[in-house]
């Protein structure tokens, strides 16, 4: 067998797409990962680092370019690290994530569910009503855009597409204040700096806009009260302006501690014909029209009637199991997020739901509780964050001997895994959807259904 070296070139066909969007191919029994390619593509690709079973490799040059490649319509996707098939029909991102949900569910989960058709996204551009931009110091001006593929390098590009077009106004509002004003960037090398992460949501049918500063210290950011006036003065639809505190070292964006400077640190939404009150550390799905399709669905699959009971674990703000509220005897939310509980009360007396109850604990936790004090729901309903259900949770959710769990989750892999747990535990795996909730990235929304098995 031939050994590669760094710095070799060699000829390769790109022959599939592992789910971080790098190309594979094989030469001579090796695998090799190379980024911004298609399936299809025979490319001169060098090597540029040597593992012990595999290789990753980059474009040197196009020989024979994929039928199912076209021109990149952004000028920093080569760089950023938000969009990784922007340089492939839209029609081949969807056939490789829906490959993706089927190779996890196959390979990890050992699982033989009933595939439904891949659910595409209408609109594949300005979809998302959350942006969190980085901010960064540049020999003494402040910068910000987005990360850098694999690294904290902030790319200085506020016109992503795949934002509203009044962000990147806003951003670039903001930022001409910071440096006009001498704020310092944070950096997070140093340690040293105020402000660390632009913050922003809009509802998608309200059109309101929240703008939250994340700082490392509330005690000097007290020049942040005049942007806050200028911004509401010149964005109508900003609605509040909040700080957030964050002063640790950590790759998380936001802080606990929150300060409204304008408004009352909320924005309200309309989801699933429910208005819905959002705060900055509420979960809230990013593409509000596809997660309604989503929802419906999960409500179908769920088949409710009115003497159902009907438990939300993972809960967030509550959009879910409020969109299923009014099809059920009574709801049962629970969410480790205060603030989101917080906000799913105020939706529950805001829409008039009077079925409802709402829970802040872990997941596992709060399920044997409920568990031990005789809850046993028809249906559980369970959204996990990309870690997936830890052990407890799934045993208890097992042992609550719903006839349906209807899971959804933005990691396949984690669901698999979690599936095939349930699958010990007494559940079959029936049927699996893909949602494209974040057109143009690598991630994708799975819809599971689970039934009791006899």
């Amino acid at each position: 067998m031939e050994i590669l070296r760094k710095n070799d070139i060699i000829e390769l066909e790109i022959t599939d797409i592992s789910n971080d969007g790098n190309g594979v191919g094989h030469y001579n029994g090796i695998t090799i990962f190379v980024p911004a390619v298609a399936v299809g593509d025979v490319i001169s690709c060098r090597i540029v680092m040597v593992k012990k079973s595999f290789c990753y490799g980059r474009v040197e040059n196009l020989i024979n370019p994929s039928e199912d490649r076209i021109e990149s319509d952004c000028p920093v996707s080569k760089y950023c690290g938000g969009c990784s098939f922007r340089h492939i029909s839209y029609e081949a991102e969807c056939l490789a994530k829906d490959k993706f949900i089927r190779d996890s569910f196959e390979r990890i989960g050992k699982l033989s569910p009933e595939y439904l058709s891949f659910c595409g996204c209408k609109d594949t551009d300005l979809y998302r009503n959350k942006a969190q931009y980085p901010v960064a110091d540049d020999n003494g001006k402040a910068v910000c855009g987005f990360y850098a593929r694999r690294s904290h390098r902030v790319v200085e590009y506020t016109r992503c597409r795949l934002q509203p077009e009044i962000f990147s106004d806003i951003v670039e509002f903001i930022m001409a204040f910071v440096n006009e004003n001498h704020i310092p960037a944070y950096n997070e090398v140093a340690l040293k700096g105020l402000l660390r992460h632009i913050y922003l949501r809009r509802g998608a049918y309200s059109g309101q806009i929240m703008v939250c500063l994340v700082v490392t210290d509330f005690k000097k950011a007290k020049v942040f009260g005049k942007l806050a006036v200028l911004l509401t003065e010149k964005f109508n639809d900003i609605k509040t302006v909040v700080l957030n505190e964050n002063s640790k070292n950590t790759n998380v964006i936001l802080g606990t501690k929150m300060k409204a400077l304008v408004g009352d640190g909320t924005i309200t939404d309309t989801m699933c014909g429910n208005t819905i009150s959002i705060s900055p550390l509420s979960f809230y799905q990013v593409n509000t029209q596809q997660a309604e399709l989503l929802y419906y669905k999960a409500a179908e699959f769920a088949g409710l009637t009115p003497d159902s009971t009907l438990l939300d674990l993972y809960c967030g703000t509550g959009t879910i199991g409020l969109s299923m509220a009014r099809q059920v005897k009574k709801l049962v939310g629970v969410e480790v997020i205060q603030a989101a509980i917080d906000n799913a009360n105020v939706n529950v007396k805001t829409n008039g739901i009077t079925n409802a109850e709402f829970i802040c604990g872990d997941a596992g936790t709060v399920a044997k509780v409920l568990y031990e004090r005789g809850e046993r729901p028809d249906v559980i309903i369970a959204d996990p964050a990309r870690k997936g259900c830890d052990r407890p949770s799934l045993e208890y959710m097992a042992k609550m001997s719903p006839d349906r769990i209807v899971m959804i989750s933005c990691n396949h892999t984690t669901a698999a895994r979690d599936c095939a747990i349930l699958g010990e535990l007494g559940y079959s795996c029936d049927k699996v959807m893909g949602f494209d909730l974040f057109p143009r990235t690598t991630s994708v929304e799975t819809l599971i259904l689970l039934t009791k098995k006899n």
